[in-house]
């Protein structure tokens, strides 16, 4: 953390030199207020003064500025008349209205034309400025006050990275980075933001010695500190919640990271209550195939190859890999003794399919359990590496929540949601993995049968660099599958990416900062899930 501690040592929030803020007041009875307007001169303000509406409408024409007091009962144009006009020409300029009259009615008609703020005489000078700062003001003053706040928490977290750390402790760790990085996001604040990019990669890559150090002992139950993970999830957050107060809907968005999830939240809080929020960790491979179907079986991979070997798909195989999950949840449903109760699986990959499947909602709520499997975010993902356009628009980490986001807003999804909740329905959100933005290349060097993905892996003669990986020699130790006696297991780390030999620049140019899956790092591993109850 030494070099993080001399870069946060030497930032300094500096102020730039702006000019001065430009403000109209127009009133009738404007004389009355000239000390008002000097104490707010006296604060570095620039005051033009105007004593109807028509004087006020030719300044707003001849100059720009930066927020407007209107009166609203003034002779001749009243100041609603007024403010309808400003609006025209000026839409987003800032209008406090301030009056003597209480009305509600009057009230609404000014709220109703996008003021910004309303005062009721007489008023104070203190309320004037209050309304000057939380108008103009309040983006630099909560970006000092978040970077101020960061400074203070980011030595906390710095010393608690260099402390033994759980898999509670990790998750607290990773939830701290995000909502910071979400705070810093909009403080707009690059340096500090920096240096937060900073103190997540150290996170991430501690993160991964303690998964190395811990993950095979997890699968095989050594030790008290296990955490949830893809084959206990629905054991233990699903399969209770059946049977309860209306029906139950399982929704897991494939590969939607616990950032991602965190700007989706207050949209689904408009008619959903948070019960419960928690984060799980995913099985490795982090990759849809392996993940996925673990959940839904509620075994691990090679357990599910053995209890299922004609359902099972290796890397090697022809075909899909995630065509069964509905057997796997029906064998786990028998195993958990719920056999009797009705359930649905939905698995949408197309718009039109999320939409068939908003249409028929209603005739969903007869069942115990509901299953929807949406995979709009992996699409995105992967769209991302093969599409410029998206490339584009997701350029980076802000950009690719920004997409999420309006995606969600405008997906069936959003209709299916609010469906649930309109009709009493109760939800468990999650998703199978995350996804991490890659941009340091690992070589590594495999037969013609070795797996294409990014992340991991899975081989007989595979050539790497030993540091730079976590090496699982005997696949059986982490219950993966294993076709070859000699087939070994190896996942990236942190937010490399494996790179063949073989045009080697261009497809590190390729790939570099796109988003992958399928190794170790907090976004891929630490994921969410959420239980929902209508509002």
């Amino acid at each position: 953390m030494t070099n993080l501690a001399a870069k946060i040592g030497q930032y300094q929030i500096t102020n730039r030199t702006m000019d001065k803020i430009k403000i109209l007041w127009a009133d009738d009875e404007i004389d009355l207020l000239k000390p008002h307007v000097m104490f707010l001169e006296e604060k570095g303000y620039q005051v033009t003064t105007a004593n109807n509406g028509d004087d006020a409408l030719d300044h707003i024409q001849r100059e720009n500025y930066d927020i407007v007091f209107l009166d609203e009962n003034m002779p001749g144009l009243t100041g609603l008349e007024t403010l309808a006009r400003v609006k025209v020409s000026h839409p987003s300029l800032p209008v406090i209205m301030i009056t003597k009259s209480e009305e509600e009615s009057i009230m609404e008609d000014a709220i109703g034309s996008k003021i910004s703020d309303y005062l009721i005489k007489p008023v104070n000078p203190k309320q004037i400025l209050l309304s000057i700062k939380k108008n103009l003001d309040t983006k630099r003053l909560v970006g000092e006050k978040t970077n101020s706040n960061y400074q203070q928490e980011f030595r906390q977290i710095g010393m608690t990275l260099g402390d033994r750390l759980d898999m509670e402790e990790w998750v607290d760790i990773y939830k701290k980075l995000i909502y910071w990085e979400l705070e810093l996001e909009e403080s707009g604040d690059e340096g500090m933001f920096d240096i937060l990019k900073m103190q997540k990669s150290e996170a991430n890559s501690q993160f991964c010695r303690f998964v190395e150090d811990n993950y095979l002992n997890w699968l095989n139950g050594v030790g008290d500190d296990i955490p949830l993970m893809s084959h206990t999830l629905f054991r233990k957050k699903v399969a209770p919640e059946i049977g309860g107060d209306g029906p139950l809907f399982m929704v897991l968005i494939d590969n939607l990271r616990l950032d991602q999830w965190k700007v989706l939240e207050p949209v689904i809080e408009e008619f959903f209550r948070v019960e419960e929020e928690e984060a799980f960790y995913s099985i490795l491979p982090t990759a849809t195939q392996y993940a996925r179907n673990s959940i839904f079986a509620g075994l691990l991979p090679s357990e599910i190859e053995k209890r299922y070997p004609k359902l099972w798909k290796n890397d090697e195989d022809e075909g899909g890999k995630n065509l069964h999950e509905e057997a796997f949840l029906e064998g786990q449903l028998r195993l958990l003794g719920k056999s009797g109760i009705k359930f649905s699986y939905n698995k949408i990959t197309t718009h039109q399919n999320g939409r068939k499947l908003a249409d028929n909602m209603r005739n969903l709520m007869t069942n115990d359990l509901n299953v929807i499997v949406y995979n709009f975010v992996d699409m995105l993902s992967h769209a991302r590496t093969e599409m410029e356009v998206i490339r584009e628009l997701a350029d980076d980490e802000s950009a690719y929540r920004s997409l999420t986001l309006s995606w969600f807003k405008n997906s069936p999804l959003f209709d299916i949601m609010r469906e649930i909740a309109q009709m009493k329905g109760r939800v468990v959100l999650t998703t199978d993995h995350g996804t991490v933005r890659v941009k340091e290349p690992s070589k590594v060097i495999g037969d013609r049968n070795t797996n294409t993905n990014l992340r991991y892996k899975q081989g007989r003669n595979l050539q790497y660099n030993n540091r730079e990986v976590f090496e699982v020699g005997r696949p059986s130790d982490a219950f993966l599958p294993r076709t070859n006696v000699s087939t070994k297991f190896i996942f990236a780390k942190e937010d490399s990416f494996f790179a063949y030999p073989n045009n080697y620049n261009h497809y590190v140019n390729y790939y570099r900062d796109t988003f992958q899956h399928g190794g170790i790092s907090l976004e891929e591993m630490i994921i969410p899930v959420v239980k929902l109850s209508s509002r």
